[in-house]
């Protein structure tokens, strides 16, 4: 790479990251700017009370506790659902196999608004009335796609010989599965777990339609904007980037610990196999 290359990537790579980051400081700034409107400028002082206002807002740990159980529910029902998908899409070949991975993929490229709809007006038509219930339902038809690409692409490097030779051993199906192949499939369940958590956190359109008269965290942010916004929303999104912020340096930090034990457990084998080959 030369001068005029080098000198390039910065400037591309400080770009990106002042797209990336200045909006989440000016708005990070903004919930301590004690002015009415949520902005840093003209700079009033420095203030807590947009937190002390957002931990005296009952909708709002209201919305979050709807937010999360909906989230746990979605982890819950979309990991099977994924999984079973995945094993089955992978089980079958030719263009059985074509079709079926369209038709399972396919709800990840419709619109939010459509499969709220679709969901709402498909329960009610069986007497399923509105509610946190139905967002579930209608984020699993979708957030469960997400879970069976990961899977069928860790699926790729899985050899069918072991499950072949637990059978002949004596190993029952069963078996099979929950001492061979889950524990092949771990990573990819838990990145799928992780993906199918916040998908929903964040989903709107969906929830929206169909989450009756219940709120979640989005819903209630887009009712703030509505109703007027306020420094409340800057704060709360401060808090929120905070926590995912610190998820994911424990994930990267305990990411790290378990390559260096698996690192010295291969280290560990070579050496025996080496002693062993003396």
């Amino acid at each position: 790479m030369n001068k005029k290359s080098n000198l390039l990537y910065h400037l591309y790579f400080g770009a990106f990251l002042f797209y990336m980051f200045a909006p989440l400081a000016i708005m990070g700034g903004a919930a301590f700017n004690d002015n009415k409107l949520p902005s840093v400028y003209p700079w009033k002082g420095f203030t807590e009370r947009w937190f002390v206002d957002l931990m005296n807002d009952q909708v709002m740990w209201t919305s979050l506790r709807n937010t999360i159980l909906v989230a746990l529910a979605v982890v819950i029902i979309s990991l099977p659902i994924g999984t079973a998908g995945a094993i089955l899409v992978n089980s079958i070949a030719g263009r059985v196999r074509a079709v079926l991975y369209v038709v399972m993929v396919a709800p990840i490229l419709m619109p939010g608004a459509v499969i709220g709809i679709s969901t709402l007006l498909f329960w009610n038509n069986v007497s399923v009335p509105p509610g946190l219930h139905l967002s579930v339902l209608g984020q699993v038809s979708y957030i469960a796609a997400f879970v069976m690409l990961l899977v069928l692409a860790r699926l790729q490097s899985f050899d069918q010989a072991l499950e072949e030779a637990a059978l002949d051993l004596g190993a029952s199906h069963a078996q099979v599965l929950r001492r061979v192949l889950l524990p092949h499939l771990s990573p990819a369940l838990y990145a799928g777990a992780a993906i199918a958590f916040f998908q929903s956190i964040e989903n709107f359109n969906v929830t929206l339609f169909t989450r009756g008269t219940s709120n979640t965290l989005t819903v209630y942010v887009f009712s703030k904007v509505r109703s007027g916004i306020t420094p409340t929303i800057n704060a709360l999104a401060l808090m929120l980037i905070a926590v995912t912020a610190i998820l994911a340096l424990v994930y990267e930090l305990r990411r790290r610990r378990q390559a260096k034990i698996e690192a010295a457990r291969e280290a560990e084998a070579r050496r025996a196999e080496e002693a062993m080959a003396i």
